[in-house]
């Protein structure tokens, strides 16, 4: 049995839960999301939770993807998604172009602009080496920052580039002289 699938998601006060087909709807003071559900799960809404239902044990695998889907659609309208990325790196930094805009300097010989999508917002500190995602849908945060880390990755020799804020990188050795 699937642990994560059986638990029920709770709905928040200001949450409003629409189960069409296998899609499911949820708005909330953030904003509205639509969630596909895979084939042979089933959501159901029962007294202020919502539960996934698999219709047999051949969709075990997909049950708790299910249920963290839903999830995290209703924890985005009701809190939002937050990702934070920091620029290491001597004259590297970033800065933002209007609204959707962000235009990187990372040690190549041109600066490279970011057109941001819609429904994620980015904020750069007044340092301009950290910048800040925010959005509701978590997957969308989550892919607009692994691509602005994949513009400069964080190099193991020289500790440089982009990474996400709190990520531990693993310090190489350079060469060593002949022996």
């Amino acid at each position: 049995m699937s642990r994560i699938g059986k638990k029920p998601i709770a709905i928040p006060k200001g949450v409003t839960v629409k189960i069409e087909g296998n899609t499911v709807a949820v708005q909330g003071p953030k904003g509205k999301l639509d969630t596909p559900l895979p084939a042979g799960i089933q959501v159901e809404q029962r007294d202020g939770h919502i539960v996934a239902i698999r219709q047999n044990d051949s969709q075990s695998a997909i049950h708790g993807l299910a249920r963290a889907l839903v999830n995290n659609a209703v924890e985005g309208v009701t809190k939002g998604w937050v990702r934070e990325l920091e620029i290491v790196g001597i004259g590297y930094r970033a800065e933002m172009k209007g609204k959707g805009l962000v235009v990187f300097n990372l040690g190549y010989s041109h600066p490279i602009e970011y057109p941001l999508p819609s429904g994620v917002e980015a904020v750069v500190d007044p340092k301009q080496t950290r910048i800040t995602l925010t959005g509701i849908d978590r997957q969308k945060v989550g892919q607009v920052a692994a691509e602005m880390r994949a513009l400069r990755p964080p190099d193991p020799y020289k500790n440089k580039g982009v990474r996400y804020v709190g990520e531990r990188l693993k310090k190489k050795v350079g060469k060593t002289g002949a022996k």
